[in-house]
């Protein structure tokens, strides 16, 4: 059953052993199965959280927030997990931040008034903090990303 579980996707020492809860497996039994997959590097957190951020970072664009609260509800300890995010760059997050901020201002025009750019703003900055990035740093990001698109309310002043 661990194996099984292990073949669909890298899963965390603690989901297998909820997995193995699930099934009723006496604890002292699936402790001991979860140690020799441990021995035998079948089970690693370290190698695990490394995957995971690697992995949720690129296709999801998370930031390092996110992924901590994501690691931490896998099982994953605080220490282990701040190495695994440590391979994120601040440069990294930020990045991947104005790429998700492009990618949904794709095809957008000018606005009409100042009304019509913040609701934007507000809409974007709200992505963002789902993915887990700090209000401010998504406030600024957005607001850089549509300055130099050009995406003004078209009421600034011309030089």
């Amino acid at each position: 059953m661990v194996l099984r579980q292990l073949t669909n996707s890298p899963k965390s020492r603690l989901q297998l052993a909820r997995k193995l809860a699930e099934r009723n497996v006496p604890d002292d039994v699936a402790e001991a199965v979860l140690d020799r997959f441990e021995e035998v590097k079948l089970v690693d957190d370290v190698d695990f959280a490394d995957m995971w951020v690697r992995s949720r970072s690129q296709s999801r664009k998370l930031a390092k927030g996110a992924l901590r609260r994501e690691l931490a509800e896998k099982g994953i300890d605080a220490e282990t997990a701040a190495g695994a995010l440590a391979q994120l760059s601040d440069e990294d997050e930020e990045s991947a931040a104005r790429e998700l901020v492009q990618r949904k201002l794709r095809g957008a025009a000018g606005f009409r008034d100042r009304a019509e750019r913040d609701k934007t703003t507000r809409r974007l900055a709200s992505m963002l903090a789902r993915k887990g990035y700090q209000p401010s740093q998504a406030f600024r990001i957005v607001g850089e990303v549509l300055d130099a698109a050009g995406t003004g309310t078209g009421d600034e002043p011309v030089s």
